[in-house]
């Protein structure tokens, strides 16, 4: 017997018990499609992750009163504790941060309200910035300009405003100098931010960009603790050295004692990456095991279903083997079979896992990545799934007795 009349067997098989195939497939079909779209998920997520939110360049470094990146409790609780990080701790950064091409400051909230005529736009992130902010984000505007030193100093109410903003509230209208309201403060707006479109089903364009200094006038300076940025002159050594400096002024100007912890958390984009891909490779992990708990009982499945079509081809095994098969062939049929029936469970599997993760995408804009090596991947599982699984069905039909065999009735 060669491979492909085997194929065609098991194919013959499969048609012949639609029902059953489809219950014997289900565990397989369940456990590739699971981690299909596990993995399609989590590398959108880690490319979109890379690309969007720590897109930080090599030569930036964050300051911040505890970062949100931290998986220590205790170090989170203890982080809570500290000082909240101010404009006076900028300014000191600024000043002694000569190795800092830029320094930044920023503070925000995502529930403002904004209003313009007779519309409103609700949950819209409010973001209080120093101009400096804008060439260490790379921020891209569609149309005006971005806030400046003099809007800064003089506590000017204009704003830069997201593309949804313009959308709901002005469609149709040249958005540059009217005037919006911002949680019941009237603002000019200057600025519109470049489209970013949605992830996770939430706008990344309901967003507005005022002053930082007129942000602490209308909501207050005890509204939460400052973010500062920084970008060094260069990437690599020029960085450390900027940190370091930033380092030192920040002890000296919130009386750190000498040989103690620090009372804010420093990141760059590097250690943020570190920190967000050992938490989903762990997620990626966890998901993982419990779709091959799937797999696991579809095998046990196909080795069931392989059992009984041993018992039921009993008489056609006899035959075969009084007409010269050998052992060996009488293995590989089996084997064949349930090898196939597991590939055709992996190939619905990765259809299904693709079609799932596009429509989630599409629902609520889950970042989604198919990689071809995951196909591959979640074939060859499912063809070691049915290799595993049959092999002792297709021994124990190799190793029926001929005789035995041709007078065994069902």
């Amino acid at each position: 017997m060669n491979i492909t009349e085997a194929i065609k067997i098991a194919f013959q098989s499969l048609w012949a018990n639609k029902l059953r195939s489809v219950l014997t497939l289900l565990g397989v079909v369940i456990g590739v499609a699971a981690v299909i779209a596990v993995v399609t998920f989590v590398n959108g997520i880690n490319g979109y992750v890379a690309t969007k939110i720590f897109n930080l360049g090599a030569d930036v470094f964050l300051i911040f009163k505890v970062s949100p990146a931290v998986t220590n409790v205790d170090h989170f609780l203890e982080g809570e504790k500290r000082k909240d990080l101010t404009m006076a701790d900028y300014q000191a950064v600024r000043e002694a941060c000569r190795h800092c091409e830029y320094v930044g400051a920023t503070l925000r909230n995502g529930s403002g309200h904004v209003k313009y005529a007779e519309q409103s736009i609700s949950d819209t992130i409010v973001q209080g910035i120093t101009p400096s902010m804008a060439p260490i984000y790379d921020t891209d505007l569609s149309a005006g300009r971005m806030l400046n030193e003099t809007d800064l100093n003089n506590k000017a109410p204009v704003v830069v405003v997201g593309a949804d903003i313009v959308e709901h509230l002005m469609p149709g209208v040249d958005p540059l100098g009217k005037e919006v309201r911002l949680d019941g403060w009237t603002y000019q707006v200057i600025g519109v931010g470049k489209k970013k479109g949605k992830t996770l089903g939430q706008s990344l364009d309901n967003y507005v960009m005022i002053p930082i200094t007129m942000y602490l006038k209308q909501y207050g300076v005890h509204k939460g603790s400052i973010t500062i940025s920084g970008k060094g002159a260069a990437a690599g050594v020029a960085l450390d050295e900027a940190i370091d400096e930033a380092r030192a002024a920040l002890r000296a100007h919130r009386h750190d004692r000498p040989g103690g912890e620090d009372s804010f958390d420093i990141e760059t984009n590097a250690s943020l990456l570190g920190i967000w891909m050992n938490f989903s490779s762990t997620f990626f992990m966890a998901t993982i095991g419990i779709a091959c708990i799937s797999l696991v009982v579809g095998g046990i499945v196909i080795m069931n279903i392989m059992l009984v079509s041993v018992t039921e081809r009993t008489r056609e095994i006899g035959i075969r083997k009084a007409m010269g098969a050998r052992r060996d062939d009488v293995l590989a049929q089996f084997l064949i079979e349930a090898v196939t029936l597991a590939l055709v469970g992996g190939a619905l599997g990765v259809l299904l896992g693709v079609a799932a993760a596009e429509v989630v995408t599409a629902l609520i804009g889950m970042p989604s990545a198919i990689k071809l090596w995951a196909v591959a991947a979640g074939l060859i599982v499912a063809a070691s799934v049915g290799v595993f699984f049959g092999v002792y069905p297709a021994r124990k039909a190799a190793r029926l007795d001929p005789i035995a065999a041709l007078r065994f009735e069902m």
